[in-house]
């Protein structure tokens, strides 16, 4: 347990930030996996909306310090060559 005044506050902060990361990221997972489904379904352009939903949400989880932004990037790139195969088919 905390025993300083900062460190207490700094506990609090912790939870709070906790809460608002898990909210954050459990929202770009889903759009992630609407992403995925929308390119497995062939339909280029819902995979391509979904595609560009995901990306704006996985490049706000990194600037925010959600996601590292390596993390952000391979997923957007992932997302991308899925979408591109879905318009190819």
């Amino acid at each position: 347990m905390a025993n300083h005044k900062s460190a207490e506050k700094r506990a609090r902060q912790t939870v709070k930030r906790n809460e608002i990361n898990r909210s954050r990221r459990s929202a770009i997972r889903t759009v992630v996996k609407a992403a995925e489904a929308a390119a497995v379904s062939g339909d280029a352009a819902a995979a391509l909306t979904a595609q560009r939903k995901a990306e704006s949400a996985l490049a706000k989880g990194a600037s925010r310090g959600t996601l590292h932004w390596k993390t952000a990037a391979r997923k957007t790139s992932r997302l991308a060559k899925r979408a591109k195969a879905a318009k190819k088919a």
